[in-house]
C-alpha cells in the first residue's frame, strides 16, 4: 500500500542516501541502510484478536527501511471490511522507531500511526485514525510490549457515542509474546494481550493466540494460528448491509502464506 516505493525512496534520500538503497555511493552511505518488503495472503485480517474483514480474506504487505544505528521506518497496508470500518478504503500503518540491544536484552521504542482512508464513523465526521506510542523489551524468545494511545482510540469520543464521557486518549495495550524455533524451519508462538479503552471500559478485552509457522526458504513462509478474545459479543458483533452479522471477537482460525524480499 506503487506509491510506497517512491515514498521510501524519498525517506532514504532525506536520511542521506543519494542512490537506491544497497548501491554504493561516495562514503558508502547506503551500506548503512537495508530495505525489506513483504506481501501475504491471510484468511482474514485480525488485529488484537478482532477480525476487521468479517472473516473474509485479506491481502497484506509492507516495506521497511532500517539503518544500522537502530533507526527504522515502515509502512504496511491491508484491506478491511466496510461493515467493520465504515467507508474505509483500507488500512495503512506508518511506523518508526529505534531498536537496540543491551547484553541479552533487546529494546524497541517508537510510534504507530493507523490511517483509514475514507473511513468515517457512521453519522459523524469522526475518523478512525489513531496514533500510538510504544515501548518493548525482549529476552531470548520472550517479549513484552506496551502501546499507549495519544489520540482518541479509533474514534471513541463524545461525538461518536454522545454519552458525555469525553475522549479515549490514554487507552493502552499490553502484551506478552513467546516465539521458539523447535525444529529447523519450524517455530511455535504464543501471545496474550490486554486492550484497555479509556472511558469506555465495556469495550476493553483480553486476547490470546497460539500458532505454528513453517519457513520454506527464499523468504516463503506459511502458518496457522488459533485466536480468541474475551470481547463482549453484543458490542463486537458487526452486521453488513445485508444483515449478515459476525461476532468479530469470537474464536477463529487464521491461516496465511507470506513472502519476504
Amino acid at each position: 500500500m506503487n506509491p510506497r516505493r517512491s515514498q521510501f525512496a524519498l525517506i532514504a534520500l532525506l536520511l542521506g542516501a543519494s542512490a537506491p538503497v544497497g548501491h554504493a555511493v561516495a562514503g558508502d552511505m547506503t551500506d548503512r541502510f537495508s530495505v525489506t518488503t513483504n506481501v501475504g495472503l491471510f484468511s482474514q485480517y485480525i488485529f488484537r484478536g478482532i477480525s476487521y474483514t468479517q472473516e473474509n480474506p485479506a491481502v497484506q504487505g509492507g516495506v521497511d527501511i532500517a539503518h544500522d544505528s537502530g533507526l527504522y521506518l515502515g509502512i504496511w497496508g491491508t484491506n478491511v471490511s466496510d461493515a467493520a470500518l465504515n467507508n474505509a478504503a483500507g488500512e495503512i500503518d506508518v511506523y518508526g522507531g529505534y531498536a537496540g540491544q543491551v547484553g541479552d536484552f533487546g529494546y524497541d521504542v517508537g510510534f504507530l500511526q493507523f490511517l483509514f482512508p475514507g473511513g468515517e464513523i457512521n453519522g459523524t465526521s469522526e475518523s478512525y485514525n489513531t496514533l500510538e506510542l510504544y515501548a518493548g523489551l525482549s529476552w531470548g524468545p520472550i517479549g513484552l510490549k506496551y502501546s499507549h494511545t495519544v489520540s482518541d482510540y479509533f474514534g471513541f469520543n463524545n461525538d461518536t457515542f454522545g454519552q458525555g464521557r469525553g475522549g479515549s486518549s490514554g487507552s493502552n495495550y499490553i502484551e506478552a509474546n513467546f516465539n521458539h524455533e523447535f525444529l529447523p524451519g519450524w517455530s511455535v508462538s504464543a501471545h496474550v494481550g490486554r486492550q484497555h479503552v479509556e472511558e469506555y471500559s465495556e469495550y476493553s478485552f483480553n486476547d490470546w493466540k497460539v500458532g505454528v509457522v513453517r519457513q520454506f526458504g527464499s523468504g516463503w513462509e506459511a502458518g496457522v494460528a488459533w485466536v480468541d478474545t474475551s470481547a463482549d459479543s453484543d458490542l463486537y458483533t458487526v452486521c453488513d448491509d445485508n444483515s449478515h452479522c459476525k461476532d468479530t471477537g469470537k474464536g477463529k482460525w487464521l491461516v496465511h502464506v507470506k513472502r519476504s524480499f
